[in-house]
């Protein structure tokens, strides 16, 4: 045998080891690798907040036409980009912002109370302190007098504000007198007016007089007192 051979299969041996071995990963090799990135990336749920946040405070001072994206980045300390990248556009921007107040402050959790005999009457006061909540608080107020300031030429804000906000709240609480009605609790010939004549009669006078500045916000004793009394009316009034 010629010296040589041997010499030539130890060189081309190693060779083809390698690129065998670069082509198939040794066990365990693949845990050691960065994991893949899936395309895109997970939006930034603090700045989110931040856009949101800025966005419930400039809209009831400055209504729809008067607050412009820019001014709500500059807000919530993000670029506008970065405000276009979590909303598509300055409709959607103002009806999350309200959603999302009315979510805090009258959540949708509220409305899935129990409806029995025994137990709609705790449901309706339950529903009724949070809607006093909401509409007592510095933002929902400043926002009223907003609309009602720019009626004739920010017609936009109020038909934005009243899907996102006072008809989601109607259509939560027809729900809820709906399933009294299905439990024997309640008899209501028509759900969606007694929604609308329950919520006007937690607003009362009072409300309409925050929203001139002629009173301060009701005590948390003041609304449990009327919050008490109405539900109390509604009761005797669709009692079954």
């Amino acid at each position: 045998m010629s010296p040589s051979r041997p010499a030539a299969r130890s060189t081309t041996r190693p060779s083809r080891n390698a690129a065998k071995g670069a082509a198939t990963p040794k066990p365990g090799a693949k845990a050691g690798k960065p994991a893949q990135r899936a395309p895109g990336r997970p939006k930034d749920l603090e700045k989110q907040a931040a856009i949101l946040d800025a966005a419930k405070r400039l809209f009831p001072l400055h209504g729809y036409e008067g607050v412009s994206m820019e001014a709500i980045a500059a807000e919530a300390g993000v670029s506008k980009l970065t405000v276009y990248n979590h909303f598509t556009d300055k409709e959607n921007l103002f009806t999350e912002a309200v959603r999302c107040r009315c979510e805090e402050l009258l959540p949708h959790a509220v409305f899935e109370a129990e409806a029995g005999p025994d137990r709609v009457a705790d449901g309706l006061r339950e529903i009724g302190h949070h809607f006093l909540a909401l509409i007592s608080s510095d933002e929902a107020i400043q926002l009223h007098r907003t609309l009602a300031a720019r009626a004739m030429t920010d017609t936009r804000l109020a038909e934005l504000f009243y899907l996102a906000g006072p008809q989601r709240t109607l259509e939560e609480l027809e729900g809820f007198l709906r399933r009294a009605i299905k439990a024997g609790s309640l008899k209501v010939p028509d759900p969606a007016r007694a929604a609308t004549h329950f919520f006007c009669l937690l607003k009362g006078e009072h409300h309409m007089r925050m929203i001139v500045g002629c009173c301060a916000r009701p005590s948390a004793a003041e609304c449990r007192r009327h919050v008490d009394s109405v539900v109390d009316l509604f009761l005797r009034a669709y009692a079954p």
